[in-house]
């Protein structure tokens, strides 16, 4: 076989390789780019309605969202407020309320639910207090739909916690309650009854251990007024200082 013949056979055989080649990318290519399905509130035409997305059967429920037990999802029963949970409460329920709470309402309404969390120390409207009679006298289920609708300057937190953990917290924020009034009439019989004061000394404290605590007032702290003051003589001492100091205007080494 001659030089020309192979050189003619293997530039025959690579056109029909890149032909063929070519051919399979520009049909899938071609697949890829017009795939025949619809996209999501996209136009159509092939609807008389000009609209891709098709209504839904009347009475469809989408997989997850039946919410055939109204109470859990709304806290509502005849449009009233209840003072009920929509399932048992433990242990579990109680740690699981005590976690989200510590999360997401202790910033504004502390962990122990005094109203005076960190960021309303630092300015922001005053939160609820739990303690207070108003608040406490409330169903349990109003802590539910205020997490769930928000409540004045409070926003709604659906979004951050699920309806199960709404009422999670709903039962500790009434724990946290409990434990600020409670009465000898709350105690089952036969329990053994000790006072903070005992507890503190079986744990080597003294007595007055549990007592309010108390902050020492600061003494001698200089108003603003005083400071900007200091701050400004400083300044002018510095630039008196400055404007003074001798000046070097020896020539430098090797400069002529």
């Amino acid at each position: 076989m001659s030089m020309h013949s192979s050189n003619s056979l293997f530039r025959w055989t690579l056109a029909a390789g890149a032909v063929a080649f070519l051919t399979l990318m520009s049909g899938c290519r071609q697949d890829m780019q017009n795939e025949p399905k619809m996209i999501p509130q996209r136009e159509s035409r092939f609807f008389a309605s000009g609209r891709s997305v098709r209504p839904q059967v009347l009475g469809t429920v989408a997989r997850g969202q039946l919410d055939a037990d109204t109470y859990f999802y709304t806290g509502l029963v005849d449009q009233k407020e209840q003072e009920a949970m929509p399932f048992p409460v433990t242990m579990t329920v109680l740690r699981r309320g005590q976690e989200r709470l510590d999360i997401y309402c202790a910033p504004c309404h502390s962990r122990v639910g005094n109203g005076r969390g960190m960021i309303v120390e630092r300015g922001y409207k005053p939160a609820g207090n739990f303690q207070d009679p108003t608040i406490r006298n409330k169903p349990l289920s109003h802590y539910f739909r205020v997490m769930t609708e928000g409540y004045g300057a409070m926003p709604d937190y659906a979004s951050q916690l699920t309806p199960q953990d709404r009422w999670a917290v709903a039962a500790y924020i009434r724990a946290l309650q409990l434990s600020q009034n409670a009465t000898m009439d709350d105690v089952p019989a036969g329990t053994n009854i000790q006072t903070l004061a005992e507890i503190s000394q079986q744990m080597g404290y003294s007595a007055n251990f549990p007592s309010e605590w108390t902050v020492p007032e600061l003494t001698d702290v200089p108003t603003a007024s005083e400071m900007k003051a200091a701050i400004d003589a400083r300044k002018k001492t510095i630039s008196t200082t400055t404007q003074n100091a001798p000046r070097n205007n020896s020539p430098r080494k090797g400069a002529k």
